[in-house]
Order: structure tokens, then sequence, then C-alpha cells
């Protein structure tokens, strides 16, 4: 039987939480859009001390991202934030701007941090040297091969969060890139998550880097989502047993029955029994179920360190 494995997901409204949590998801994964980068949703502060109510009522926990970079303007507010979290017991936020982390430990807050610090995030050492000052865990980077999680696996002090399915994120700039360019080209047209833009290689119309831009900036993913399903077994056995589904490109019930997809592995191999055929056909129903026009691979992890520039 192998180390207990707890699953954060995401979640955009009421309704899809708590279906997650009937599903024994372990974490919610909510925020709001002054604080918290690319989510699904951006909730109210009343919201996220409802969701945090229904999470703890249910035996789960919430996790809620203060992981903006946070400018002059952001930091003049952020205690009100930071004080209301405590308020409401929020079990863990995740953050990467060591200036919350300074007022975190200065000002004595009982709000135990994940450090993620997004595409940053590449050495057992620097996750290592956050779990000093104070962090609980680590959101790794999703831009690790495989033979760099082997390395890092035995030599983490804290836990590292892995990305098991939903999109990645390789590029955020605080330029507003897309209305530079509709300015450019003399045109006003939307740019939020919802327009589903994207970007393509020049020479390669199969690239899908999708593309929005909010208060925070321009944010750019990967062409390909990430699905671990079939690589579960070896995370699990490097002890990577914090796995985070993210659904901000795969909205509703179809991004619940993805997780539970996800639960279901959990059980069988907690239990010993999760064999490969097992795991192709979970995978399978990922692929079925994923959002159309958008694909699904491994990221980095197959690729040769050597290979990564």
């Amino acid at each position: 039987m192998t180390k207990k494995i707890k699953i954060t997901a995401t979640a955009e409204n009421l309704v899809q939480a708590k279906a997650l949590l009937d599903l024994g998801i372990d974490s919610l994964y909510i925020g709001e859009s002054d604080y918290g980068l690319r989510l699904p949703h951006a909730f109210t502060w009343d919201e996220i001390r409802e969701l945090t109510e229904l999470a703890h009522n249910a035996g789960a926990q919430v996790t809620v991202a203060v992981n903006a970079i946070m400018h002059p303007e952001k930091m003049a507010t952020i205690k009100s934030y930071l004080d209301f979290l405590q308020e409401i017991k929020v079990d863990q936020i995740a953050v990467g701007d060591t200036g919350v982390i300074f007022v975190l430990n200065r000002d004595k807050y009982q709000l135990p941090y994940i450090y993620d610090a997004s595409t940053m995030v590449t050495s057992s050492r620097q996750v290592n040297f956050w779990g000093q000052q104070g962090a609980i865990g680590a959101v790794l980077s999703r831009e690790l091969p495989k033979e760099e999680l082997i390395k890092m696996a035995s030599n983490l002090n804290i836990f590292g969060e892995i990305l098991v399915y939903g999109a990645t994120i390789i590029h955020q700039s605080k330029r507003p890139l897309l209305e530079n360019y509709y300015n450019f080209i003399k045109t006003d047209e939307e740019k939020s998550k919802e327009r589903n833009l994207f970007l393509s290689e020049p020479k390669d119309e199969a690239t899908h880097y999708s593309i929005y831009e909010d208060s925070h900036g321009t944010h750019i993913f990967a062409s390909d989502d990430v699905d671990m399903m079939s690589e579960l077994a070896t995370l699990a056995g490097l002890n990577y047993t914090h796995w985070k589904l993210d659904g901000i490109y795969t909205p509703g019930d179809t991004f619940v029955k993805i997780a539970e997809c996800f639960v279901q592995a959990r059980k069988l191999l907690e239990a010993g029994e999760l064999t490969p055929i097992q795991a192709f056909a979970l995978d399978e129903e990922i692929r079925r179920l994923h959002p159309t026009g958008r694909t699904l691979g491994h990221g980095f992890y197959d690729l040769d360190p050597d290979d990564i520039q």
C-alpha cells in the first residue's frame, strides 16, 4: 500500500464544489480576482467563506490562491485579505511572492502556506529553502522531466505538488499583450479566458497556446494540457502523492467526471491494485471527456533534461 495520496481540485462554483467533495477530493483550490492567478472562477469573499464551510463540513480542506505577483498597490491591501482568510480558517494558501511570505512570518499569521512560484520551482534545494522559511509544501514546476523528478524525490523535506491534469502555464507578462496587439491592428475584441483565444506556431498550425488577459497581465499556456494518468503509479512510487487537478479549461460536470477517474485511480493505487490495463482504461475515459480541440500529453515529463532550453 502506497503512502496516502491527496488530491486538490479547482472549483468554478458551489454546485461543482459539492460534486467534487462528494467524490472524495481532499482540498478545494479557490480564490478571488485581486490576489489569485489563473482560476476557473474568481469568487467573492462571501463565497470563499461559504465554500470553506462547505469543505470543512465534508471533512475536506480549502487551499486559497494568493499566488499573484504583488505589486505595491496589492501589497498595500494584502493584510486585510490575509486577516479574512485566517478568520474563516482556510487550511492553507498558495503563495509565490516573497513579500507576502515576509508578512506571514512577520505578523505570525496562522496560515500554512504552499510555495508556488509557478515555473520557477525546479530544484530540491529551492523547495527545502522555502520549507525552512515555513512552507508546508511546494508546487513543482510543470517543466520538470521525469529524470529530474527522480533526483528530487529523495531530497525533498516538504511535499512537492504535481499537476496530474489540466492546462499548464508557460508564460505570464504584466504587459497587456493582447490589448497592445488589438490597438496595433485597430480593433476592440474580448480578451478574457472565455473567448478561448490561442496562438499557433507560424510553421505548425497544430500548436494551440491558449492565451488570455486580465488585471494581472497576459497568460499563455502550453499547447498540450497535462494528463498523467498513465504515470500515476510511478509518481506515487517516488512519493509524489500530492496531486493537482486544474479545471481552468475543463468546465462543469466534465471536470467532475475527470476528477472521478483520478479518485478511482487513487483508490486502486492505495490498495496496490492499479494495473497498467486499468490505468489505460481510465486514461481513455479522460481523453473521451476532455474538451474537443484541446490536446493532452505529459508536458515535459518524457523529455531528456539536456533537450530543455
